[in-house]
């Protein structure tokens, strides 16, 4: 199949592009590069030896959108493009709505034009609010600690109400947890511009000397340490993820938990990368983050069931695979 990945230089997006690429699909990268890289797109080049259009296109301009559609005729689009930062959106909830609504809706509408009818769709775990643990798919959404996660949650009801409205359009919304890792390759990884928002690559900068010390937001959660815990996947497995819901979309709208099922704390995760690494990560116990919750993990047996998709790499695969990309940056 023909792909249209938007947010394709990005971070997950650049995983799945490799991920597609191996499966026998081709790609077609659509990327603004506001928080990616355009050389990312020369390395997955070299890594999977196929030639990938790119376009420096904002999937917010309906316009530039129809170009694409026009150019190309694709047999589905998988949707990344977005402000992705927790925290930001609370400072920056327009710019949130309208980068992450708009290019949602300017996207649906020219797959409905040009009769394209896969759309796998970047959601996240934050939809379901403070809700009760493990997380599972048939879980009413709550409104959401964070305009981020209010994103989400519209992104969905917007794709969910188009393919009732056009039974031809099938939809799968990948619900995913906290992203880690990087390619074995050590040639991409989570790469962020300017100040991570992310714990791993903020973790890696603090171990490289980049930065001075990590803030750790929080420690009197009710968890197993005080600090917070997230279900973390390996990003190769969560790209893996997406070519199944691709190769086995069918009709209607599914949802699918992408995640280990296990959470692990944020203190956990430091003491496994120093372990496995054997490097220093100085940090310093701060006040809480505004739109944080306490604990947040996936139940995926539905995954497991019914894609036959699961998570196969561990916490150490994702320290020490994050730790290596940082290590080749030179820049």
């Amino acid at each position: 199949m023909k792909i249209l990945v938007t947010g394709g230089a990005g971070y997950i997006g650049s995983h799945t592009c490799l991920e597609l690429l191996a499966s026998g699909h081709e790609v077609v990268i659509a990327d603004n590069l506001c928080n990616s890289r355009r050389e990312t797109v020369d390395t997955l080049k070299k890594l999977s030896c196929k030639d990938i259009p790119f376009h420096e296109v904002d999937v917010t301009v309906e316009e530039k959108v129809e170009e694409l559609f026009n150019i190309y005729s694709f047999d589905g689009v998988i949707h990344f493009a977005g402000l992705k930062a927790v925290g930001e959106s609370v400072e920056k909830p327009v710019e949130y709505y309208y980068n992450n609504l708009v290019s949602t809706l300017v996207l649906t509408k020219a797959c409905l034009k040009h009769g394209v009818n896969r759309f796998i769709f970047s959601s996240s775990a934050t939809v379901y609010g403070d809700n009760v643990v493990p997380f599972v798919e048939t879980l009413p959404l709550l409104p959401t600690t964070n305009p981020y996660g209010e994103t989400k949650a519209m992104g969905e009801r917007i794709l969910t109400d188009a393919a009732k409205a056009n039974p031809q359009f099938a939809v799968t919304l990948l619900r995913y947890f906290n992203p880690v890792g990087a390619h074995e390759s050590g040639l991409i990884g989570e790469r962020p511009q300017g100040v991570p928002n992310n714990l791993m690559p903020y973790v890696t900068q603090v171990a490289k000397g980049l930065r001075d010390k990590l803030r750790v937001f929080g420690n009197d959660y009710d968890t197993v340490d005080g600090t917070g815990v997230r279900d973390y996947i390996h990003v190769v497995d969560l790209a893996k993820g997406h070519v199944i819901a691709l190769e086995k979309i069918t009709e209607g709208v599914e949802i699918y938990n992408l995640g280990t099922g296990e959470g692990t704390s944020v203190l956990q995760l430091i003491e496994a990368f120093v372990e496995e690494n054997q490097v220093e990560v100085q940090y310093d116990i701060v006040a809480r983050r505004p739109g944080d919750i306490a604990s947040c993990y996936a139940d995926v047996t539905k995954a497991n069931e019914k894609l036959g998709w699961k998570a196969t790499l561990g916490i150490r695969d994702m320290v020490r695979d994050s730790w290596r990309f940082e290590k080749n940056l030179t820049e």
